[in-house]
């Protein structure tokens, strides 16, 4: 990867053209089945620049209360975008209850927010949401006049997990955007595929928000390879979680969830969160301490280090 972003022919992705960040975007877009991408410097902010192409100021979106665009962007959304939230509990599987998004849909009445919007995510919190779920939150969104967005950070990794394609699981979104970094392993990037029209508005967000870049051909170069050589590979982030939530399941004073794709939450008592941390520090390990611990692994934790991290929780928690 270090290599394709050393060798990466660039341009000036301001003026659109970079020919490596065309290429990403080109590949992006054929790979999720849609017309068009753009190259973004991070997550949130493709995120926010797809809020804000879909919704005015005042207009409202519906989404999780775990949801990373509402919980994790500092705001974003209200504060740049001037776009109100309506968050909802996500279910224990991560999905919203599509009569509570119906009912919170707003009246058309000067009194409400406009009601814009349906934003959803895959994976969310390590769980996948299947292609069943989404037909018929699709399907509620169209019947009521919604625009929809995917925050898909994670969606090759709900690809790989369900046997599909990233392209099955984005059909029929308006928006979905796609993380290049995390287990994918490029050092930064996203991608936010929509219609050409759609993407047009999305760059003028970009703009606004800062994130346009010159020669951004440097980075794109990781993205294409990571999207050419670090899905399938995915697989192995998946099975290391099985190991690490196996090997952590029988130690006393933890209790972990079961993973379904790279992260693994461990509940630990909470007066030895400051205690386990400062033990995991020693032993070269670090976390971010919490009575609810997410553990990720992703293409820089082999399996030798999955073993590591289960003989220093073993060693805190030794009888």
């Amino acid at each position: 990867m270090r290599r394709a972003m050393a060798e990466a022919e660039v341009g000036d992705d301001v003026f659109g053209d970079d020919p490596t960040v065309n290429r990403l975007q080109e590949r992006a877009a054929e790979l999720l089945g849609f017309e068009a991408a753009l190259f973004f410097p991070s997550g949130t902010q493709s995120n926010l620049a797809a809020l804000m192409t879909h919704c005015a100021r005042g207009d409202e979106v519906i989404l999780g209360q775990e949801a990373h665009t509402y919980r994790y962007e500092a705001g974003g959304a209200a504060v740049l975008g001037s776009i109100q939230p309506q968050p909802l509990a996500n279910r224990p599987d991560g999905t919203l209850d599509l009569a509570e998004v119906e009912a919170a849909i707003k009246p058309d009445d000067a009194h409400f927010a406009r009601t814009r919007l349906l934003a959803l995510e895959n994976t969310i919190g390590g769980r996948v949401i299947g292609p069943a779920y989404l037909e018929q939150a699709l399907a509620l969104a169209a019947r009521r006049g919604l625009a929809t967005h995917l925050d898909g950070a994670r969606i090759f990794n709900a690809a790989v997990k369900l046997g599909l394609s990233a392209r099955e699981l984005c059909r029929g979104f308006d928006s979905v955007s796609v993380c290049l970094s995390k287990g994918l392993g490029a050092p930064a990037g996203t991608v936010l595929v929509a219609s050409r029209e759609f993407v047009a508005r999305a760059r003028r967000a970009r703009k606004i928000l800062g994130g346009a870049m010159r020669q951004a051909g440097v980075l794109a170069a990781a993205g294409l390879y990571a999207l050419a050589h670090n899905v399938e590979r995915l697989a192995e982030d998946h099975a290391n979680a099985e190991r690490l939530a196996a090997g952590l399941a029988g130690l006393p004073g933890l209790e972990v969830e079961p993973p379904q794709t790279n992260m693994v939450f461990v509940r630990v008592p909470a007066e030895r969160v400051q205690a386990l941390a400062a033990h995991l520090e020693r032993a070269g390990i670090r976390v971010l301490p919490g009575a609810r611990m997410r553990l990720v692994t992703h293409l820089d934790v082999d399996r030798a280090g999955v073993e590591r991290a289960i003989g220093a929780f073993a060693s805190f928690f030794a009888p």
